[in-house]
């Protein structure tokens, strides 16, 4: 199941959205179905414009460079949404000014570092033909508990379930800050996607300084104990990476059971009834029609059967779903909404990284519509995002560059979360994976319904104190099971509330709370300056707006404060 995941993030499998937005898309799905098939083939590796390119010269680079700066603004719906033109020009003609003593893997490398700039998980470069040269013979993952080699071909079995300490000399946390910037993705969840195959590529390693050779590298593991450097090469198979032959080593030994989610990681939808635990369980990994059935059509019979069914709990697994049509979703949602069992504590969604796309569409549509109760990992998308893709392919080195087209915007504009979280955290460790258990589905199992954060405002709000509503918060925040509930927000809320309300003695005790919290949240410190500011604390005003914006140097209000507080 990995391996299909994570080669979507080289190839973006994941990222074609085949959205209607004209009548031109009242296509037979079949024919969709087949043009996708085309794509896909197209995108992971096989077809000319992926093969790896003759030997560049400086100035063949210069004119694609010149290309791609020109043809990004033109193309993407809004280069400039997370950095400014002349950042991302400043970058171009450093890359420029370098070419001479760069090699072509390392200047496509660097290239996806300059298009990962504009900040969103459609918009990215194809990097195949990298992967062309060799990948390591290895699958990692990132864990709850650190990045692991999941899986591997024979020559490395020694090592398997093994935890990645180091690449080279460099701690493993910090390799992974070094590579960020090489990655494109809406959010952090998908720097967890992407990360196993950064690792298993040479050339990218190679070109980010984390190893001296291009066809080698070494890495630090430790497995039972102990620590043993092991010095990878790379296959040069493309297809042993994607489908792992029965020879390779799995973590997870064969006499462990295969949890649900991984058993048809390739099967667009299917389901079953676990008896055992009354749960009706729906498995969703692509909002794509199959060549026998459509999403309406299975998601009617699915739901039909388990309305017939001594289900309890209703559990829709889209853990794996990296997208496709969401004009699809409609019957998913209208199907739920009549569904006995959408009642919340009954009906559950499992979420994770590599939720994204038209499938973070469908986690919009269930959160507006439905009682559904999110748990997991956060998905790997925005809930407002930019998407449907378009190519642009560079002239001389034929490298495929992808742009988002459109603005996706599902839910209200000033929601700016980068994720949807889920309502109870359940993430993956390697011991899970080693014996075959889901988290997830353990959680739903064992699911006890306790107050949200909205509810313990809404109480305090109705006669409890300030020093109440502060007690209820640290024991919600204090439970592992809302690890990724963004309290922060909810509770600068609270505090912008008291302030409105001119009861700033109390807003400034929420604001301290929040800010102890959340050390990294400018935001906060931005409240506490204007509360302070309110206040006439000039100094813990300016202190607090400068803290701000040293976090978040966007944020104009605080600098206008300090320039207003500064010149008085």
């Amino acid at each position: 199941m990995t391996v299909i995941i994570f080669w979507s993030h080289i190839f973006s499998l994941r990222c074609f959205s085949f959205r209607r937005t004209s009548a031109a898309w009242s296509l037979n799905m079949k024919f969709v179905s087949a043009l996708l098939a085309l794509i896909v083939l197209a995108s992971a590796g096989f077809s000319q414009t992926s093969a790896e390119p003759a030997q560049m010269s400086p100035d063949k680079w210069r004119a694609d460079l010149k290309y791609l700066a020109t043809q990004i603004e033109r193309t993407h719906k809004n280069a400039y949404h997370t950095v400014t033109r002349d950042d991302l020009l400043n970058a171009v003609n450093s890359l420029d000014a370098r070419l001479a003593d760069l090699e072509d893997h390392q200047v496509v490398v660097e290239i996806m570092k300059i298009v990962a700039m504009i900040g969103d998980g459609h918009t990215g470069v194809r990097w195949g033909m990298i992967a062309q040269s060799g990948m390591f013979p290895v699958i990692f993952y990132v864990y709850e508990d650190g990045v692991f080699v999941q899986k591997a071909a024979q020559e490395y079995s020694k090592i398997v379930g093994g935890k990645v300490v180091k690449v080279g000399n460099i701690p493993i946390n910090d390799v992974i800050e070094k590579m960020k910037p090489y990655m494109w993705r809406d959010n952090e969840m998908g720097v967890k996607s992407a990360v196993p195959w950064y690792l298993a590529s040479p050339k990218i390693l190679h070109a980010v300084g984390l190893s001296a050779a291009k066809d080698s590298a070494e890495f630090t593991i430790l497995k039972d104990g102990l620590e043993s450097k092991i010095e990878f090469k790379p296959t040069g198979k493309l297809d042993e990476i994607m489908n792992p032959p029965a020879a390779w080593l799995d973590a997870r030994s064969s006499n462990v059971p295969v949890p649900a989610w991984q058993k048809e990681p390739r099967n667009n939808f299917r389901f079953e009834m676990l008896h055992d635990s009354r749960t009706f369980y729906i498995q969703f990994n692509q909002v794509q029609d199959k060549p026998d059935e459509t999403v309406e059509a299975f998601f009617k019979r699915a739901l039909d059967a388990a309305e017939k069914s001594p289900a309890e709990r209703l559990v829709l697994d889209i853990r794996l779903n990296g997208g496709g049509n969401n004009y699809l979703n409609l019957p998913i949602i209208i199907g739920v909404i009549r569904s006995r069992l959408n009642v919340r504590g009954r009906f559950f969604v499992i979420i994770g990284r590599e939720t994204f796309s038209a499938a973070q569409n469908t986690v919009n549509d269930l959160e507006k519509y439905t009682n559904a109760i999110f748990v997991g990992e956060p998905t790997g998308a925005s809930p407002n995002h930019y998407g449907d893709a378009r190519p642009i392919i560079l002239p001389n080195s034929k490298l495929r560059i992808q742009a988002s087209t459109l603005w996706w915007q599902d839910k209200d504009p000033r929601d700016t979360r980068k994720w949807t979280a889920p309502t109870v955290a359940a993430d993956l460790s390697s011991d899970d994976y080693r014996n075959g258990r889901d988290p997830a589905l353990e959680a739903i199992l064992k699911f006890k319904p306790v107050p949200s954060m909205q509810e313990i405002i809404a109480k305090a709000r109705s006669g409890g104190s300030v020093a109440d509503l502060i007690a209820n918060y640290k024991e919600f925040r204090s439970n592992p099971l809302h690890k990724y509930v963004d309290t922060a927000t909810i509770m600068n809320r609270v505090g912008q509330f008291l302030l409105n309300e001119r009861r700033p003695d109390e807003a400034l005790t929420i604001f301290k709370v929040n800010a102890e919290d959340n050390p990294g949240s400018a935001i906060v410190y931005q409240s506490l300056g204007d509360v302070y500011d309110i206040k006439g604390d000039k100094v813990n005003a300016l202190a607090n707006y400068k803290k701000a914006v040293s976090i978040d140097p966007k944020l104009t209000a605080s600098a206008e404060a300090i320039k207003r507080l500064s010149s008085q």
